[in-house]
C-alpha cells in the first residue's frame, strides 16, 4: 500500500501516534529522495513526555524510516516499536 500526500505542507506539524494510540511527537521536516521523488523518512520532535521522548530522552529530531509509517491523514500513524526492539 502507498501513501500518497499532495503538497510537503501536508504532513508538517501533524501529531505522530503509534499503531497502539500513543502519542510520539510532531513532524518537523521530510527527508526526500529526489531522484525516485519519494519520502525517505520523517523527522519526528519528540515533544516531553511523550513515547519517543522516553525512548530517546533529549533528542529533538528523531528521525522515523518512511517504511515505518502505516498511515497519513489527520494524524500520522507509526508502527509501534518497544525500547527492547530498538538497538
Amino acid at each position: 500500500m502507498s501513501i500518497t500526500i499532495q503538497n510537503f505542507t501536508d504532513v508538517m506539524g501533524k501529531d505522530v501516534f503509534t499503531t497502539k494510540g500513543i502519542y510520539s511527537g510532531k513532524v518537523s521536516n521530510l527527508e526526500l529522495d529526489l531522484d525516485k521523488f519519494k519520502i525517505k523518512s520523517l523527522i519526528v520532535n519528540a515533544v516531553k513526555g511523550s513515547f519517543l521522548a522516553e525512548m530517546v530522552g533529549d533528542k529533538k529530531g528523531v528521525i522515523i524510516p518512511f517504511s515505518m509509517i502505516q498511515s497519513i491523514g489527520d494524524v500520522v500513524i507509526m508502527k509501534h516499536v518497544t525500547p527492547s526492539t530498538v538497538e
